[in-house]
């Protein structure tokens, strides 16, 4: 038989054909094989063939041949990512605020080269994201990188940081000002990337939205605050922090009505005591940072959950309702 042009590549091609036309409920022939050889000009005998599908195995790649009628059929098994694993992957990027909407289309179309041709069109079926609304940023998958390049070489970062302003343009903060951090950890927290580091000139931990950090740089200079995150427990801390706002930490007291036990599980843990207050409700003490964010999200949940302690806490909600009363009398 005469040999095609490409022979050095039939392995290649081999492993391609297989993973592209086969699953768990899709089969090829021998004589399928060998026309979809010819066709990138490979040519080869059934027994060269049956041993380059054995070959396969070194490359992780596990066929499987079912004999049905005088035919055996071939196909691949036991792939890296099963489909339902990537129909969640799929979903979670689709649903990543972060992730842009053109890095979201470049993301699934590579996912789908991790299936057959047939489950790939399970996953398009998938995707709808022109509605959503996504990040504009693009540079925040470099961003993510340099961070936990300086995380891993232990340095600061410097970068500027932007907001909108009313002609929906992106501004610097203060002027273009340098931002110099120590960086210490990624939280994941509103469908939001967020930086969390030291700022040594202030001496506090803070947080930045890493889609609105520009022209980000390692620093020659070793990160600062090891003794501050030693304390600090990442989940934690953002549990505390409603919409990743600031505020000053204290234990609050809430009165709670049952239905809401879920509610306050999802947000706080199962580790939270709950102690009955009626046959209605019940108390339970959280540790929270006190900001207007942390006011919305109780005012959120209506007359079923109310602050009950500590009093200046309380003290502050009742200006937040009056401002309110204010800002909306006729």
């Amino acid at each position: 038989m005469p040999k095609g042009t490409n022979q050095k590549f039939k392995l290649y091609r081999l492993a391609q054909i297989m993973l592209e036309n086969t699953d768990d409920e899709h089969y090829i022939t021998m004589p399928e094989i060998l026309s979809a050889l010819r066709e990138y000009e490979i040519t080869a005998d059934r027994k060269s063939i049956y041993n380059a599908l054995k070959d396969l195995e070194v490359l992780g790649i596990e066929v499987e041949g079912e004999p049905v009628g005088n035919r055996y059929h071939y196909h691949v098994v036991d792939r890296p990512f099963e489909l339902p694993e990537l129909k969640l992957l799929v979903d979670a990027i689709q649903s990543s605020k972060f992730i842009t909407e053109r890095k979201t289309n470049a993301l699934i179309r590579k996912l789908e080269k991790l299936v057959s041709r047939y489950e790939a069109v399970k996953l398009q079926r998938q995707v709808y994201v022109s509605g959503r609304i996504k990040t504009m940023n693009e540079s925040i998958y470099y961003t993510v990188d340099a961070i936990y390049n300086a995380i891993s070489e232990n340095r600061k970062i410097r970068f500027q940081y932007f907001q909108w302003n009313i002609k929906k343009e992106p501004e610097l903060r203060h002027n273009g000002a340098w931002y110099h951090i120590s960086p210490w950890g990624l939280s994941w927290d509103n469908e939001n990337y967020y930086l969390v580091g030291y700022d040594s000139d202030a001496e506090l931990i803070k947080h930045y939205r890493v889609d609105k950090m520009l022209h980000i740089q390692m620093s020659g200079e070793k990160r600062e605050g090891k003794e501050h995150f030693k304390k600090l427990d990442m989940a934690d801390y953002t549990k505390k922090s409603f919409g990743m706002f600031g505020g000053r930490e204290l234990r609050v007291k809430l009165l709670v009505e049952n239905s809401l036990a879920g509610v306050i599980i999802d947000r706080f843990g199962k580790d939270v005591m709950f102690i009955p207050a009626d046959e209605e409700h019940f108390t339970v003490n959280v540790d929270v940072r006190v900001s207007s964010q942390f006011f919305g999200w109780i005012f959120s949940l209506g007359e079923r959950v109310k602050i009950v302690a500590p009093e200046e806490v309380v003290e502050q909600v009742r200006k937040e309702i009056r401002r309110l009363a204010e800002q909306y009398a006729k």
